[in-house]
């Protein structure tokens, strides 16, 4: 039985058979926090009104606010200016939600600069329950930027 001395008694094929699992769990980490993406994206369209039922309680978009909020005349005068910035959200966020599914790290990065700035227009607006969800994915997508990085080290 030969052993390495990087497990505590552990065979070759057991350290190989342990590195196999924990890439494989990494990527279902990546795959778990891509799909995020597209749960922010759903909660994007029911925030901002663009689905049927409109829920800006706890789900709320910063820079789409601050447009209805310091353009209000134009909004009012043009409304299809709200609903298409509201739009061009909800479809960079599948858009980035697709990239991460295809393990590119920047859309992680992208994800989490977008809802960072996002989160400074969401403290002008006060909205306290729409900061915290903003802050759960950004824990997420650097999770998943993290276990992408971990995997890409593993393969080199």
């Amino acid at each position: 039985m030969q052993t390495l001395n990087v497990g505590a008694g552990r065979t070759d094929e057991e350290y190989k058979a342990a590195e196999e699992q924990r890439r494989a769990d990494l990527r279902d980490d990546i795959r778990m926090d891509a799909n995020c993406f597209f749960v922010a994206a759903g909660l994007a369209g029911l925030g901002t009104g663009l689905l049927p039922v409109r829920l800006n309680l706890l789900v709320s978009i910063g820079a789409i606010d601050l447009l209805h909020w310091y353009g209000r005349e134009l909004v009012r005068l043009h409304p299809l200016i709200g609903y298409g910035a509201a739009a061009m959200w909800v479809v960079t966020l599948v858009g980035l939600g697709f990239a991460a599914l295809r393990g590119y790290r920047w859309a992680f990065l992208a994800g989490v600069v977008l809802y960072g700035a996002d989160m400074i227009a969401l403290m002008i607006t006060f909205s306290m329950w729409s900061i915290g969800v903003h802050g759960f994915f950004i824990f997420k997508w650097f999770q998943g930027q993290r276990a992408l990085r971990d995997l890409k080290e593993e393969k080199v």
